[in-house]
């Protein structure tokens, strides 16, 4: 049930490209380069001023200016799955929970799978950090977007969050 964006704009990261979506109003989607590849490589870039603050706040958390995002996000999904990004949304720069926790503080103490799939499917990675999600013996064991695992190593790094 991913959005697919109207408009979106590019940039590089020490991740490779990234690309941002908007629906004209909000950010509604985000990808990391995979195999080289953007999900929407086939549609102009556009300089709506939304996209253009995502892109500042991008470049400003790469160079470590920014520790938390201040844009209009809109969000479609099940009701479960916009219940786990708000709760993804709490989570601090540097700080990290786990997928019990997470159930934990939304009452669903035993749907471990169901909460990774929704933080998998976490279609604003980044600006929503499902990164700082990890097992609860710190390894991290996904993640969905640009190249897996080292996408997800690279942005615990760069927080500072220790993982194994």
């Amino acid at each position: 049930m991913r959005t697919t964006p109207l408009h979106v704009r590019r940039t590089t990261s020490p991740l490779g490209r990234i690309e941002i979506g908007s629906d004209g109003d909000s950010i509604v989607s985000l990808a990391i380069e995979k195999d080289g590849a953007l999900p929407h490589e086939h549609l102009p870039e556009s300089d709506l001023p939304v996209l253009a603050d995502a892109i500042d706040q991008l470049r400003d958390y790469f160079a470590r200016e920014r520790r938390a995002f201040d844009l209009p996000l809109a969000l479609q999904g099940t009701a479960f799955q916009l219940e786990i990004w708000s709760a993804l949304r709490g989570i601090e720069f540097g700080a990290i929970t786990s997928y019990g926790a997470l159930g934990a503080a939304t009452g669903r103490l035993r749907s471990g799978r169901p909460i990774g799939g929704a933080v998998g499917a976490n279609p604003i990675p980044i600006i929503i950090g499902c990164h700082r999600v990890l097992a609860g013996d710190g390894r991290i064991t996904g993640f969905s977007a640009g190249e897996g695992i080292a996408t997800k190593a690279w942005l615990l790094d760069h927080e500072g969050i220790a993982h194994r």
